[in-house]
């Protein structure tokens, strides 16, 4: 199904938390929703489920709005703190689950089932939820958005509580999902975004600053061309005033270890500072050990576009 995000606002008292935010989910697409605590990511999610309501715009999803509440049904949704009852045992938490999302009472036993088998609860379903450990409840909230097979799945932080092991199963289980449903995923784990989704929202301060795959956004962050050099010198301050001078030279970072002449050194956006730092330390019988370009990474996107 397709969800569409129409300029939506959102106050809480005085506090603009969304600024007339707007974005498209296709079917078949996993969207990795990103952004710093209070950026409004689980505000906008909880919007699109119906769960509160927009100050102003709207969302659709197959052009009804979700403000009749007739969506509802077609929404898988895992919060971000998972409630559940902790005096339930599994599979009577999973059929509850399954009643309360109006699956047919004849499939309720084959879907609770199938969730079990799909999350890899089978050996945790007759405890109590109360009695798992963080990561089989975080499974036990993911069965419970699957329960009715809905075709949009809202995940606000999956893997929480996920040993590595765990975390490569849910995300293979996502990436499976996806092929068929709709996925918006909140998500810390940059990595676990790259590996698992088809494009990248951040959102910042309530406003989207970056929509893309995440090969589009290290492209675009690229115009600042970062090197790892490495100088044979006896000490660093007059090396790192004349870098500092070069024209192309935006920042110089000493190594954090404190190795003398050892440097990471970005350039100005669009510029490159390879040749006038090789052309410096040539005319300063400074000998270049190394010299390496540096990927730009998620997480330098993400720090660029969000801690302004």
């Amino acid at each position: 199904m397709n969800v569409e995000i129409n300029n939506i606002s959102k106050y809480y008292g005085y506090q603009k938390v969304l600024d007339n935010v707007s974005f498209e989910v296709k079917p078949g697409e996993i969207l990795g929703f990103l952004g710093p605590n209070g950026a409004g990511k689980t505000t906008t999610m909880k919007i699109i489920t119906g769960y509160i309501s927009m100050d102003s715009g709207d969302v659709s999803i197959e052009g009804k709005s979700v403000r009749t509440g007739e969506t509802k049904s077609s929404i898988g949704y895992l919060p971000e703190n998972n409630p559940l009852y902790l005096d339930m045992p599994v599979v009577d938490y999973l059929r509850f689950s399954a009643k309360l999302q109006g699956v047919e009472k004849q499939s309720i036993e084959n879907r609770v089932r199938e969730m079990i088998r799909l999350t890899g609860l089978n050996q945790e379903k007759h405890k109590l939820i109360g009695e798992l450990s963080k990561g089989y409840r975080q499974r036990v909230g993911l069965a419970q958005a699957l329960i009715h097979d809905p075709d949009i799945l809202i995940l606000d932080e999956p893997t929480t509580g996920l040993d590595p092991n765990q975390i490569i199963e849910i995300r293979e289980l996502i990436k499976k999902l996806g092929r068929k449903k709709t996925v918006i995923l909140s998500t810390h784990i940059l990595p676990e975004v790259e590996a698992t989704c088809d494009r990248i929202l951040i959102i910042n301060k309530g406003k989207i600053v970056a929509n893309g795959t995440s090969e589009n956004l290290r492209q675009q962050a690229e115009g600042k061309n970062i090197l790892k050099i490495k100088l044979e010198i006896p000490e660093n301050e007059l090396v790192i005033g004349k870098l500092r001078e070069l024209p192309s030279v935006e920042e110089v970072i000493e190594d954090k270890n404190g190795v003398t002449g050892k440097f990471d050194i970005k350039s100005h956006k669009g510029l490159s500072s390879n040749r006038e730092i090789f052309d410096l330390c040539a005319k300063n019988n400074w000998p270049i050990v190394e010299m390496i370009p540096i990927e730009t990474k998620l997480e330098d996107v993400f720090r660029d576009l969000t801690m302004n």
